[in-house]
């Protein structure tokens, strides 16, 4: 077993936003958001279903875009924490806990 897809996903999400953060160029974190994003997804594939798939996609990318407007709320660095925390706690309950299929 790799690295728990929990890990990937969230040091993605806040690797990604401090990388766009600190040199200014958010398609550079967009990079590290997409590519941490395709890491987690194959390995979801392997481990999990097609649909606990879809639902951890979605969820990636919902935190994501969540993360804006909570932002704006709450400020940068609790918003990308909130919503790494969630991420990574629904990578572990639907993927990461569970034995390679």
């Amino acid at each position: 077993m790799g690295l728990p897809t929990a890990v990937t996903t969230t040091g993605s999400l806040i690797g990604g936003w401090q990388l766009a953060r600190r040199t200014g160029n958010r398609p550079l974190g967009g990079v590290v958001l997409a590519t941490g994003g395709v890491l987690a997804g194959r390995e979801w594939a392997r481990r999990t279903s097609p649909a606990v798939t879809a639902v951890l996609v979605a969820t990636y990318v919902g935190a994501f875009g969540l993360s804006h407007p909570l932002a704006r709320r709450i400020g940068g660095w609790p918003s990308v924490l909130a919503v790494s925390a969630l991420m990574g706690a629904a990578c572990y309950a639907l993927a990461d806990r569970r034995a390679p299929r």
